[in-house]
C-alpha cells in the first residue's frame, strides 16, 4: 500500500505565497515522476507541473515564472512553491506519483487534495 498526504493549503491574498507538500510513504521501492494537478469548481482536473526522478519539469503556461516544482528522493517528497498567487489559482490541488511499489507492481498513486483559495 502506497499513500500520499498533502499539506501546506490555505487561503492567501491575491500576490501571496503558499508551499505545498506531498509525502510518499508505504511500500517504494522507486519513485519515478511525481506531478500536482488542480481541479477549480465546476472545472476539469489540470496538470500544473510534473517532476521526473531526475531534475526535468514541465509546467501550464499559467503557472510558469510563478510556481516551481522540486522534490527531496531521500524523503519521498515532493514540493509546490507558489508564488505571486492570482485568485485563479484557487483549486484543490493533488499530488500524483508513478510509484513502483515493493510487490514490484507500477501504480499511478493519487493523494486526497488540499484546498488552496486566493481571496482578499
Amino acid at each position: 500500500q502506497v499513500q500520499l498526504v498533502e499539506s501546506g493549503g490555505g487561503l492567501v491574498q491575491p500576490g501571496g505565497s503558499l508551499r505545498l507538500s506531498c509525502a510518499a510513504s508505504g511500500s517504494i521501492l522507486r519513485i519515478n515522476a511525481m506531478g500536482w494537478y488542480r481541479q477549480a469548481p465546476g472545472k476539469e482536473r489540470e496538470l500544473v507541473a510534473t517532476i521526473t526522478s531526475g531534475v526535468n519539469t514541465n509546467y501550464v503556461d499559467s503557472v510558469k515564472g510563478r510556481f516551481t516544482i522540486s522534490r527531496d528522493n531521500a524523503k519521498n517528497t515532493a514540493y509546490l512553491q507558489m508564488n505571486s498567487l492570482k485568485p485563479e489559482d484557487t483549486a484543490v490541488y493533488y499530488c500524483n506519483a508513478d510509484v513502483l511499489s515493493g510487490s514490484m507492481r507500477y501504480l499511478e498513486v493519487w493523494g486526497q487534495g488540499t484546498l488552496v483559495t486566493v481571496s482578499s
